[in-house]
């Protein structure tokens, strides 16, 4: 039985600073994913997902769970994200499961078509699909630094992205598929720096809510998970020093969450343990209230 306010990979997490979009190799403290933790039980036995942003942090968490409970995975990706991807790949096919790499960027909405095409081809099609890759980086103040640049390249890739991803995956999904998104505790609790970050969202608990009602009659499901503040490349990839210096402390568990505490959340999602629900966002945000 764990205590909850205890975790020895998250305490004093070390003020730090890595290049943008992170590699969890430069990381001062890896994060755990569940690599040897995570026990699958099959309830995605025969499943194949696309889970974008699934090289490292919550997305490779995810992409591990999914694999151990029988899935097949296809993960998208940054170029430069290659040498996360690649470990990904190993614990999925440790698994015993497929793995794709499909590597892009998602600001292109011609390749948000060519991703979810080249993931069926390879997959053979697709039961779930994780809206979860994202950008975010932090404001010297408010809404004063924001450059036009930053805003359309958080709302291309947080927002445009989902809603061209999920278009061209729909025609493909049969019922009983799922889709889950990656909102935040940034969409109900937002922090001044991260105005634009905390806003798309925002944008994505609605747009789920939106969908989990227009998708009900077609019998797919489509539900959120809004994570709190979770250990992965992106915090010291975006956070100055002095914000990653005990990053997660000001929740009432008083530390960070790892990407493996998530990973149930997704899986309950996309599996039929949630089948009567939809539209809903589940918080895993340690304490925090959404």
């Amino acid at each position: 039985m764990q205590d909850p306010t205890e975790d020895p990979r998250s305490e004093d997490v070390p003020g730090h600073e890595i290049d943008h979009p992170g590699l969890t190799d430069d990381m001062a403290r890896p994060p755990d994913h569940g690599e040897s933790s995570y026990r699958g039980s099959g309830r995605l036995q025969g499943r194949r997902a696309l889970i974008t942003g699934g090289d490292s942090g919550i997305g490779r968490a995810v992409a591990i769970s999914f694999a151990r409970e029988g899935a097949d995975v296809a993960i998208s990706y940054l170029p430069e994200e290659q040498h996360d991807a690649e470990e990904t790949r190993r614990w999925i096919e440790e698994a015993g499961r497929k793995a794709v790499l499909v590597p892009g960027d998602i600001q292109d909405e011609a390749w948000c078509a060519e991703l979810v095409a080249n993931s069926i081809d390879a997959l053979g099609g697709l039961d779930v699909l994780v809206n979860n890759a994202a950008y975010q980086m932090s404001l010297d103040s408010s809404i004063e630094s924001l450059t036009t640049d930053q805003l359309e390249r958080t709302y291309r890739t947080n927002v445009f992205a989902l809603f061209w991803i999920t278009k061209a995956a729909l025609p493909h999904l049969q019922r009983g598929a799922t889709i889950v998104n990656s909102a935040s505790i940034q969409a109900s609790d937002p922090s001044p720096h991260l105005i634009d970050y905390a806003s798309t969202k925002a944008a994505i608990v609605n747009i789920t809510q939106n969908l989990g009602q227009a998708l009900a009659e077609r019998g797919i499901r489509v539900n959120a998970v809004a994570p709190g503040p979770i250990w992965t490349p992106l915090i010291p990839a975006t956070l100055d020093e002095e914000k990653v210096e005990g990053f997660g402390g000001q929740t009432p568990l008083e530390r960070v969450g790892q990407p493996a505490e998530l990973a149930p959340a997704y899986v309950y999602l996309a599996s039929d343990d949630s089948s009567y629900v939809t539209g809903e966002v589940l918080g895993v945000t340690g304490g925090r209230l959404l």
